[in-house]
C-alpha cells in the first residue's frame, strides 16, 4: 500500500481544552492520514503551550496575539511574543491581525498590537501568521506600510471579498482556506475566489477545533474539528478550482514547506 499524500494543516488549535482529553489521539489520527500541523499560539499563555505541543509532536508553532486579546496586551506582553519568536519551534510571528466583527478589543488596541507584532516580525525574520475580519481596509493600509520590511506572510482563514483578496495577492501574501469553503450557508461567494489565488499562494488548514467541513460525509455527530479532517477542506479546493485532491493536498503542502521554512 502507498503512503498517503502528504498535507499541512497551517492552523490548528491544539491549545484548546476540546482536545485535552484524547489529544495523542488527535495527532495520531492526523499522522496517519499524512498531515503535519502547525499549532496556532493565539496569547502569551497558549504560545508557551503550543511551543511545548510542538517539542512533544515534533511539529512547529506560532507566537502571538490574537486581536480579540489585543486589549490585553502591553509593551512587556510583546517583549515576550518577541522572545518566543525565538524558540526554534516557532515559525511564523501570530497568530494577530485586526477583527472589527466580533470588536471584543477596542480598535486602537487591535492596530497597536497588529503593527507591534509587525515589528517583531521583521526584527526576527519570521514569516507572519494573519487574522482579518470586517477589517480589511485598516489592515490593507497598515500591511501597505509595513510591507517592504517584511517576508512571508499568510492571511489564514481567508473569508472576504473579491477586492480583499485581491489587495492581498498584490501585497504578495499567502491565502489560507478553511472549511468555510465547504459552508453552503456562509461560503459560496468564496468559491469562484479560489481560482484567482496564485497556485504557488494557497494553503489550507482546518482552524481546529472551529469551522468543521460541511461537506464531510458521514457528518460528524460530534462538532469539533480536527486536523484528520483537512482532506474534506482540501475537496472542497480541489472542486473549486477543477483539479485533483491529490494534486492540491501535494501543491499545498510544498507551499507550506517553502513559506514556513519546514524543509
Amino acid at each position: 500500500m502507498s503512503p498517503p499524500i502528504q498535507m499541512t494543516d497551517i492552523g490548528a488549535n491544539l491549545t484548546h481544552d476540546s482536545f485535552d482529553v484524547d489529544r495523542d489521539e488527535v495527532v495520531k489520527r492526523a499522522r496517519n492520514l499524512g498531515i503535519e500541523m502547525i499549532i496556532t499560539g493565539a496569547d502569551l499563555e497558549g504560545s508557551q503551550r503550543a511551543i511545548r505541543l510542538a517539542e512533544r509532536y515534533h511539529c512547529r508553532s506560532t507566537a502571538g496575539i490574537h486581536p480579540h486579546h489585543a486589549g490585553t496586551a502591553d509593551d512587556s506582553a510583546f517583549h515576550r511574543v518577541s522572545e518566543l519568536a525565538g524558540d526554534p519551534r516557532v515559525c511564523a510571528v501570530g497568530e494577530t491581525g485586526l477583527d472589527y466583527f466580533r470588536d471584543f478589543s477596542s480598535r486602537d488596541a487591535q492596530r497597536a498590537s497588529f503593527e507591534a507584532h509587525l515589528d517583531i516580525a521583521a526584527c526576527n525574520g519570521l514569516p507572519m501568521f494573519l487574522h482579518e475580519r470586517d477589517a480589511s481596509d485598516d489592515f490593507i493600509k497598515i500591511l501597505e506600510r509595513h510591507r517592504p520590511r517584511l517576508g512571508n506572510i499568510v492571511v489564514h482563514c481567508f473569508t472576504g471579498s473579491a477586492s480583499a483578496l485581491a489587495a492581498y495577492i498584490d501585497l504578495d501574501c499567502h491565502i489560507g482556506i478553511t472549511g468555510w469553503l465547504a459552508d453552503e450557508r456562509r461560503g459560496q461567494h468564496l468559491i469562484p475566489l479560489i481560482k484567482t489565488i496564485p497556485t504557488n499562494r494557497l494553503m489550507i488548514e482546518t482552524d481546529a477545533p472551529y469551522l468543521m467541513p460541511r461537506n464531510m460525509i458521514p457528518k460528524p455527530k460530534d462538532r469539533r474539528n480536527e486536523p484528520a479532517n483537512l482532506p474534506w477542506v482540501c475537496k472542497a479546493v480541489a472542486e473549486a478550482i477543477d483539479d485533483t485532491q491529490d494534486e492540491v493536498a501535494s501543491r499545498t503542502h510544498l507551499n507550506a514547506q517553502h513559506f514556513f521554512g519546514l524543509s
